[in-house]
């Protein structure tokens, strides 16, 4: 056992092993001849699940080729019939015919040709020479490199679009991983990431499908995790293949759009002036001092147009609100020491406060309600 913490989450890993295999092949993709029968001594697989996110995750070192994609057969007609019409289907749905995709793992370029064939302008990486040159000898421009969390170095940037097929649960660390795909995609771009379904493993008790490839084993809801947190929105995830591989449409995710953020605040800040303005001879209070109301005092420039800050709560009451040093005072103010207008920035309570100024302020009080995006004079 060589890693106790979660892969995803990093909280520490069960002291028990969700199942222990032992006497497994060391490595899929290691056949031994004859004169290397010798050496081959299996090894003990160790699969634990983090009782934090649930994922389902291998504790050993990953495989020597794990930077590679070694794809052991041709596709069988059934299985390029199925992918020609996905991924057609998938470049018309999300609007990507004649972009850019980059493919993470291109392996001798057999879904290079696929994304070409579905109308993308296919790239790739992939770390095996003998691949990168069998891409290039195609006719597609492969990168040799693997995304390690270093950053990929490409003399080509911004694409479009990805894929990773069924490479995802070989990568020691996946979060690095995608994050250094990100870093080479544009904003908003989609991608296409492909798993085994560990949902089916364990529906159909698939013994057999654990390896010592496979550092992880997603579920929908743990795949979906990953993706997440690691900067993706995720669009969809189907179970493809008979079950075999779960599908996931994702998006990479863009910086939340605040550009309306000033035009409201100067939008409300001149509204709150000009009624305070209009008030200023018989003095104006706010009724608030919840974090909204102290927020909007210091951000509006209004500490200089408040005689005081109304607030029911007695812990708050004989203190000053921060930055703008307006004295807080209990309701019976608004009677013993009157103002011409209060504004009331109550969120959720506005109303409820506005009836119980009108139960005992004087009449030609002059009430105003902040609202979430408005000032609405009464």
């Amino acid at each position: 056992m060589t890693v106790k913490s979660c892969r995803l989450c990093f909280a520490k890993l069960p002291s028990r092993a969700l199942i222990e295999l032992t006497g497994m092949p060391s490595a899929a993709q290691f056949l031994p001849a004859q004169n290397e029968l010798h050496k081959d001594k299996g090894t003990d697989l160790y699969i634990f699940e983090c009782s934090q996110c649930g994922l389902v995750q291998a504790t050993q070192e990953p495989v020597p080729y794990y930077k590679e994609v070694i794809r052991s057969s041709a596709f069988s007609a059934e299985m390029a019939d199925f992918r020609k019409q996905q991924l057609k289907e998938w470049v018309a749905q999300n609007y990507l015919s004649g972009l850019r995709i980059l493919e993470i793992g291109s392996g001798k370029g057999e879904y290079l040709h696929l994304l070409k064939q579905a109308g993308m302008k296919a790239y790739g990486t992939e770390f095996g020479n003998a691949s990168v040159n069998a891409c290039k000898q195609q006719g597609f421009l492969v990168w040799q490199a693997y995304p390690d969390g270093h950053g990929l170095e490409l003399s080509e940037a911004s694409f479009d679009a990805f894929a990773s097929f069924n490479f995802m649960e070989h990568w020691p660390n996946p979060k690095n991983t995608l994050r250094d795909i990100s870093q080479v995609i544009k904003q908003n771009a989609i991608g296409l990431v492909e798993v085994p379904n560990f949902d089916m493993i364990l529906k159909k008790n698939l013994f057999t499908e654990f390896i010592s490839d496979h550092i992880f084993y997603f579920t929908a809801n743990t795949l979906r995790l990953m993706l997440e947190t690691s900067g993706f929105e995720v669009l969809d995830i189907q179970s493809i293949w008979h079950d075999y591989i779960l599908s996931a449409t994702v998006r990479k995710r863009g910086i939340s759009n605040i550009s309306a953020f000033q035009d409201n605040r100067l939008s409300i800040q001149h509204a709150l002036h000009q009624f305070s303005d209009q008030y200023q001879k018989g003095g104006v209070a706010v009724w608030g001092a919840g974090h909204q109301a102290l927020a909007a005092l210091a951000l509006l420039n209004l500490g200089s147009k408040i005689k005081y800050v109304v607030d029911s709560a007695p812990f708050k009451q004989g203190k000053f609100t921060p930055t703008t040093h307006l004295p807080i005072v209990p309701p019976s103010e608004l009677f013993d020491n009157p103002v011409r207008a209060v504004i009331v920035m109550a969120a959720g309570y506005s109303d409820e406060v506005v009836k119980i100024i009108k139960g005992g302020a004087h009449s030609d009080l002059k009430i105003a309600i902040l609202r979430e995006n408005k000032l609405e004079i009464l």
